[in-house]
């Protein structure tokens, strides 16, 4: 995998959610981008049941992306961050003594994949108990792995679908120990749509938005 970059765009004024990703979807084809099937990521959040430390109990939050279906991703508040297979999941259930899930926090991505020459957009309606929240757009750049090589083109590419609406250089680049020249890895974007997701729950349901 590239370089990736996840964000949040604003719903437009006098628009709802669908409406904006269709305005989004038209943008892009009109650059010349080809649909590429669908995609989804998806958040359940889990809390320690018990702690004999007396600590404050960090949150699990286990996730899922179709771009690695055979891979699920357990990541720690704060960190640390894991990679397990799918079994992961039943293990989750074994472990409910332990962690407890939490019901109606499952926070989901889903929508259509675009693919302009070596960039590949995904453009999602973000959702939290069956109600739309907002949308997500997530750019990569395929044909490099250090982000300091190539943001001011992925900056340049994202301005030309979003506008002003493009995001500020991912702080999960800027985190790791060799700045920018780090080689990213898929954990870099499932931190990114974690932060996305951490900002959706906080955020009031938009009146009258529902996913069927």
């Amino acid at each position: 995998m590239g370089v990736t970059c996840v964000c949040q765009v604003p719903i437009l004024e006098g628009k709802s959610v669908q409406q904006t990703v269709d305005m989004l979807h038209k943008k892009l084809e009109q650059l010349g981008a080809v649909k590429q099937g669908s995609f989804f990521v998806d958040c359940e959040t889990y809390h320690a049941t018990s702690n004999a430390s007396g600590q404050p109990s960090k949150l699990l939050y286990v996730m899922h992306n179709s771009e690695t279906p055979l891979s699920c991703l357990a990541l720690f508040e704060g960190g640390p961050y894991l990679t397990a297979d799918v079994n992961f999941d039943v293990l989750m259930v074994k472990l409910k003594s332990h962690f407890q899930n939490a019901k109606g926090h499952k926070v989901e991505s889903r929508g259509t994949r675009y693919r302009y020459c070596d960039f590949l957009v995904k453009v999602g309606t973000v959702t939290m108990s069956s109600s739309a929240r907002g949308i997500s757009v997530e750019v990569e750049y395929c044909a490099c792995v250090v982000p300091g090589d190539c943001w001011n083109l992925m900056k340049e590419f994202m301005q030309s679908f979003l506008g002003s609406n493009v995001p500020e250089l991912p702080s999960v680049f800027a985190a790791k120990p060799e700045g920018l020249y780090a080689p990213v890895d898929c954990m870099d974007t499932m931190v990114q749509y974690l932060e996305l997701f951490s900002k959706v729950r906080k955020q009031q349901v938009i009146p009258g938005a529902s996913v069927r």
